[in-house]
């Protein structure tokens, strides 16, 4: 997916920017990149590749020749970022955590405007590089924003860095999250909000849908009001977030808590304990043990040290890899017990697929697994989802063609938990990685622990609701 963070102060803004950049690291894991710009020696901008590295080692040495007292940073899971760019608006540099669908018919449409790309990523050319071209086109930067709103299909939140203050753009449907902070001489704006307490920012305003703002070291100023329709990414707070960060004044673990405390409460299956799988399955199940009423154990832990999220690595043999090495079982915890494993997620199986057997090979007795969201049935078009090529990489995909022999047919009788078809599929599931039983949260559950209606969630993943 990815993450972005950008400061503007009185002083030099280097140690903020790096460290509120770094704070973004979970959401992708790719390209990082810095860019300050100062009067006296203009943009400085460096990128480093992060597929094996972190960001901290990567960025430390280039820390000196950043100067300045304004600039942005990103965590980047698509092209290499911040793009710098020299145009009629002036010189800026550009951030974003974008997907867009119709990136060949926008470049064609370029091209054919006797436009060029010069920063191609594995030969295909960068989308913020696009995203700048088409903000290029406006007037003003208000007019270039709305240009690329208008253009795209997907989504695109960014920050531009001008030479004369930070301009924060959110997605026009708010599908991803830009959170601004306020500090005694400072302004900085995030995609996730558990950058600013280390930093000593405060929340100072949730950026709306389409809402454009310019921070100023002293002040916040808005180019243009928030639309009124929204939808936010409800996986925002399944998976991606971390569990200090807020989105729209809902905090994720909380969501977390009270989602899996709702389903603990309705289930009536019979265990020992509780454990969530590390990390985002924990809040989850702290929740769900207080609402079944049974204790939360450590039966399995995450070794913390050097293991990434499993879904990244582009390639199949290695994401099973480092499912299955970054999780070590407790023989002691789990020997001879019934236990709830709870997870955030299942995607295409692979957290699943080798840790059931060791449970079982560790001596549990029962092995029920409950999963703080519904199936996941659709792919996700508008935002940067996961390394899914295809709806196939989807296990409920694959267990659909199986059972209609099209992986299209009936989904939505597969997305509503009151049908035959969506119970069998469960079951299927279930009984492929040998589970005592499985169960996915309700979409209404979910919605209910976020607490914002439902027009204001995309929840397309699950039932299939949104549309470009």
């Amino acid at each position: 997916m990815g993450g972005f963070f950008g400061t503007i102060a009185k002083e030099k803004c280097i140690n903020d920017l790096y460290y509120g950049t770094d704070y973004n690291s979970h959401m992708g894991t790719k390209r990082g990149g810095m860019a300050t710009y100062s009067p006296e020696s203009g943009f400085k901008r460096s990128i480093h590749n992060l597929e094996s590295d972190y960001f901290r080692s990567k960025f430390e040495d280039d820390l000196d020749k950043f100067t300045g007292t304004s600039g942005i940073g990103v965590i980047s899971d698509t092209d290499p970022q911040p793009i710098v760019i020299n145009s009629h608006l002036g010189k800026f540099a550009i951030v974003t955590v974008a997907r867009i669908a119709n990136m060949d018919e926008l470049e064609k449409e370029l091209i054919d405007k006797n436009m060029h790309f010069a920063e191609l990523s594995s030969g295909k050319t960068n989308q913020t590089e696009l995203i700048a071209l088409l903000i290029i086109q406006g007037k003003t930067f208000r007019d270039g924003i709305e240009n690329v709103f208008s253009k795209i299909k997907g989504s695109c939140s960014m920050l531009i860095l001008t030479e004369d203050g930070i301009i924060a753009a959110r997605d026009r449907l708010g599908r991803t999250p830009i959170v601004i902070g306020r500090k005694e001489g400072a302004y900085a704006a995030t995609s996730e909000s558990c950058s600013f307490p280390n930093l000593d920012y405060e929340i100072d305003r949730y950026v709306g849908p389409g809402e454009i703002l310019k921070l100023h070291a002293d002040h916040v100023e808005q180019i243009k009001a928030p639309e009124k329709e929204m939808q936010i990414c409800s996986f925002l707070w399944v998976y991606y977030g971390f569990p200090t960060s807020s989105y729209e004044g809902r905090n994720v673990e909380q969501v977390r808590f009270c989602s899996g405390c709702k389903m603990g409460s309705q289930d009536t299956s019979e265990a020992d304990f509780v454990c969530g799988i590390p990390d985002s399955g924990v809040g989850q199940g702290l929740g769900y043990a207080e609402g079944k009423g049974i204790p939360y154990h450590r039966a399995i832990t995450k070794y913390t040290p050097t293991w990434p999220r499993s879904f990244t690595p582009s390639n199949q043999e290695r994401r099973a890899l480092v499912a299955k090495m970054k999780l070590i079982p407790n023989r002691a915890m789990l020997e001879g017990r019934k236990i709830i494993f709870c997870d955030d997620s299942i995607v295409r199986g692979t957290q699943l697929k080798d840790n059931v057997k060791v449970l079982f090979d560790y001596g549990a007795r029962e092995v029920h697994m409950r999963i703080g969201c519904p199936p996941l049935v659709y792919g996700c078009p508008f935002i940067g989802f996961s390394a899914s090529k295809t709806d196939m990489e989807l296990i409920t995909r694959r267990i659909i063609k199986e059972l209609e022999g099209d992986e299209n047919r009936n989904l939505e009788k597969y997305s509503d938990p009151s049908t035959p078809e969506y119970r069998k599929m469960v079951d299927k599931i279930a009984a492929r990685f040998g589970l005592t039983s499985l169960k996915f949260n309700t979409l209404e559950n979910l919605v209910e622990a976020i607490g914002l209606s439902k027009s204001r969630i995309c929840t397309h993943c699950f039932d299939g609701s949104s549309k470009f």
